[in-house]
């Protein structure tokens, strides 16, 4: 696995929202944008990952950052999940894995002592030209607006 580094440019990506937006990395030039990855929509790591994330959406704002996760699942997924947990940001519907392969989060994974391929819970925080500042990747699902805020 390949990961985005610490100092890295983002490559260009598309992909859409759960609103079936299009999103392409020229949309984030010029803002600070959090991108965190998460296995699946509606799982119990990622909901509290993704709530918990809702619970500080505010100060992450006043930080003068946008937020955005990124699954594998499609749009209807994305916009249940949304929906669901009022989540007050944007969810990518990458199906394709365009945003996970240009980040570099896809890989292979344990879980009860099966291996497989997955996309890892992994953390990007990116300044305005698109340049990785900090990379989380051991991510604390129910307290990673702490990890986040703290590195701000």
């Amino acid at each position: 696995m390949d990961t985005l580094k610490v100092g890295d440019k983002v490559p260009e990506f598309s992909t859409v929202d759960q609103n079936g937006n299009a999103i392409n990395l020229t949309l984030l030039k010029g803002k600070k944008t959090i991108i965190f990855f998460y296995p699946r929509a509606n799982t119990p790591g990622c909901t509290a990952e993704a709530c918990n994330l809702r619970d500080h959406y505010k100060e992450l704002q006043s930080a003068g950052f946008e937020l955005i996760g990124v699954s594998a699942d499609n749009q209807k997924k994305q916009s249940n999940f949304a929906e669901k947990h009022e989540l007050p940001f944007t969810l990518l519907a990458d199906e394709n894995k365009t945003v996970i392969d240009a980040f570099g989060v896809w890989g292979p994974k344990k879980f009860q002592g099966r291996e497989y391929d997955g996309i890892h819970r992994i953390t990007f925080i990116i300044n305005q030209e698109c340049v990785v500042e900090h990379v989380i990747s051991k991510v604390k699902t129910k307290d990673h607006a702490a990890q986040i805020l703290t590195l701000l």
